[in-house]
């Protein structure tokens, strides 16, 4: 063989392997992508059950065509916390043997017959007419699905066109003595098996290295004494890529990753020792026989459908490997409860966008869920004052900050990738939102410091203003309440019902002013209690106002329109029924009690409050009170910020 054969096999090699790797990956990302982030949205919640979960890793991983994508998948997920490593350890069981499928199906090119029909079932013969339907459906659909199918279809293709061009490159070598010298080498258990460990680590795929050898049997003499060793190193090679995934994981991140690493090593190590034990007592007559594409997929299943099902029931020993080579501390533990539900928003998931997205809306739904018990707690201090809930608002206060900084940065990256119509417009929902939950947290936090105020000052309300403030709190807890069902649910109903909720309250803030100024008036109230009164007047407003701007963009963003002043101004001009009926029916349900005027005179005022009555009557003029000039630095800032991510 001259230099320019070498030249030509080699390139013919590494050419025809670097398309078929193109097209796994091609292929498995199209088949990621039409889950929608479903797939692993079932993935963690099919694994209470060990048998379940290890026939889930099967049908998964047969389905993206990748061991490595999916136990990736599961290192994201573990990492998240929303998968524990109990119940992971049987998904990357049933991913072993999921990706023997894979040999199956390049196994199709071994077919061969001289009947048209059974010939057709060769990926040669019909996959050109799948690369040309696959092309048409990506590049003039405009279906995201359709995109996806054509995605699998041209990966599909690529894959086997790689898979032929390797098979076409060594076929010169059919009879060359030099090349049947060096593949004899590999027959050595030890040398085979190393060349299957680094192969597969090098282009980090087990399917990859298993084709490699599917073409070269297609061509060249192979025997199983060479094929044998080489597949088996190949089961351990392939934990390169979930290790290498793992290095910037938390802790349990990382046991994932070496749950899978010690499987596939015992399953490896084991199977060499026990079956050249026998092989040397018994010496196998198949191991000098051609192996070919259907033998090497059958050396590969068989290793897994005998080794996965025999571990399942011992699966809890991986579990305690993994806590034994990583234990857990007291940090660990503390940090796992403090951050439970914001590691949702792990970096893996950005290769699937929808799914991403997903977790981010569950974090904010979280992030809600926070700031709503942060106002409970708040409001509860103003009747009883506890330090010890006072601290715990701040901490649900500090808590709500943290998920909307990373959540903030978490759906910019996802703003970088391609993203749906309808994606984008739950993005757009998410990211305007956020601030408004994170804007009611902060109102929560002054309520409480309001109380702490009060406690300080051993003051009190009147037993009139303690009715009233209640009425005023149900109707703010039911407002909150309302926009965040309205955002979990993305339920229009409930969203619209928020904006006459939102009316009634400004008025019961108005009247609830003007019942105080009345007592002041009178000498029945203190100034101090006035100003106390006002800043919670302005707090439950501004919270009923957030969550006007939480319906409001849900309104808005299931039509992908966000401009929420103009909608506003347009329901409020219109003055249509629904929204007037709305109206009547919580100004009833919070109508606050009448004012008994028998006995008593309107305009009886108490000499020695008639001065400072108008101070605080100023004060409280029954005008919207402007927010401080530090929170309209902070309003602005963020909306220049959800601005920029729009245009983005």
């Amino acid at each position: 063989m001259d230099y320019r054969d070498l030249f030509s096999l080699v390139a013919g090699l590494v050419g025809g392997l670097a398309l078929f790797m193109y097209g796994m990956n091609v292929m498995s990302g199209g088949l990621t992508k039409t889950a929608g982030g479903k797939l692993e949205a079932v993935l963690s919640k099919v694994t209470s059950h060990p048998v379940i979960a290890y026939l889930f890793g099967v049908g998964v991983t047969a389905l993206v065509q990748s061991s490595s994508a999916s136990t990736v998948m599961v290192v994201g997920l573990v990492n998240s916390g929303i998968m524990t490593l109990k119940e992971a350890v049987n998904i990357i069981l049933g991913a072993n043997l999921g990706t023997t499928f894979t040999a199956w199906l390049l196994s199709l090119n071994a077919i061969s017959s001289d009947n048209f029909i059974i010939n057709l079932l060769k990926p040669t013969s019909f996959t050109p007419f799948l690369a040309i339907i696959g092309i048409v459906l990506y590049m003039f659909s405009k279906s995201d699905k359709k995109n996806n199918i054509g995605l699998i279809l041209i990966g599909f293709s690529v894959l086997m066109f790689g898979m032929s061009m390797m098979s076409d490159a060594v076929s010169p070598l059919e009879n060359d003595e030099g090349f049947q010298r060096l593949l004899m080498t590999f027959s050595n258990p030890f040398v085979g098996f190393l060349v299957g460990v680094l192969f597969t680590m090098i282009i980090q795929s087990s399917a990859g290295t298993i084709g490699v050898m599917q073409a070269l049997s297609a061509s060249v003499f192979l025997p199983y004494s060479v094929a044998l060793p080489v597949v088996v190193g190949a089961e351990l090679g392939t934990c390169i890529t979930a290790i290498l995934s793992s290095l910037g994981a938390n802790k349990n991140g990382k046991r994932t990753a070496l749950m899978h690493l010690y499987f596939n090593a015992i399953k490896a190590v084991s199977f060499m020792i026990i079956f050249y034990i026998i092989h040397a007592f018994v010496h196998f007559a198949f191991m000098d026989k051609q192996a070919g594409m259907v033998g090497i997929a059958s050396i590969h299943t068989l290793i897994n459908l005998v080794a996965t099902p025999l571990m399942v029931p011992f699966s809890g020993i991986l579990v305690k490997m993994a806590y034994a080579t990583i234990p857990i501390d007291e940090k660990e533990r503390e940090e796992q409860e403090e951050m439970q539900n914001i590691t949702k928003l792990d970096s893996r998931f950005l290769s699937n966008p929808p799914f991403a997205l997903e977790q981010s809306r569950q974090v904010a739904i979280d992030m809600a869920l926070f700031a709503k018990e942060g106002l409970e707690k708040a409001v509860r201090l103003m009747d009883e004052y506890d330090q010890e809930e006072a601290d715990k608002v701040r901490k649900l206060e500090e808590k709500v900050d943290r998920y909307e900084d990373q959540l903030g940065t978490y759906l910019m990256q996802i703003n970088n990738h391609h993203l749906s119509e309808k994606d984008s417009r739950t993005l757009s929902i998410v990211i305007h939102c956020i601030t408004d939950f994170e804007r009611i947290s902060d109102h929560a936090l002054n309520v409480a410091q309001t109380a702490r105020t009060m406690n300080d000052k051993n003051e009190k309300f009147s037993s009139k203003a303690k009715e009233e403030l209640r009425i005023f709190t149900n109707a703010v807890e039911e407002i909150v309440d309302l926009s965040i069902k309205a955002f979990r649910e993305q339920d229009l109903k409930l969203a619209k019902a928020v904006e006459p909720l939102e009316e009634v309250i400004d008025g019961i803030n108005m009247e609830v002013k003007r019942r105080h100024v009345r007592r002041l008036r009178k000498g029945k109230c203190t100034i101090d209690m006035g100003f106390i009164l006002s800043d919670l007047g302005t707090d439950f407003e501004r919270i009923a106002d957030h969550c006007s701007n939480i319906a409001v963009c849900i309104i808005e963003g299931s039509e992908g329109l966000f401009d929420t002043h103009e909608y506003l101004g347009q329901l409020k001009a219109e003055k249509n029924h629904d929204f007037e009926v709305q109206v009547d029916m919580y100004e009833r349900k919070y109508r606050l009690p009448a004012i008994k005027r028998s006995g008593e005179d309107e305009d009886e005022i108490n000499p020695s409050f008639a001065e400072d009555h108008e101070i605080i009557a100023n004060i409280m003029n029954l005008e919207e009170e402007k927010e401080p000039k530090s929170e309209k630095k902070k309003d602005k800032a963020k909306k220049k910020k959800q601005k920029k991510q729009q245009e983005k």
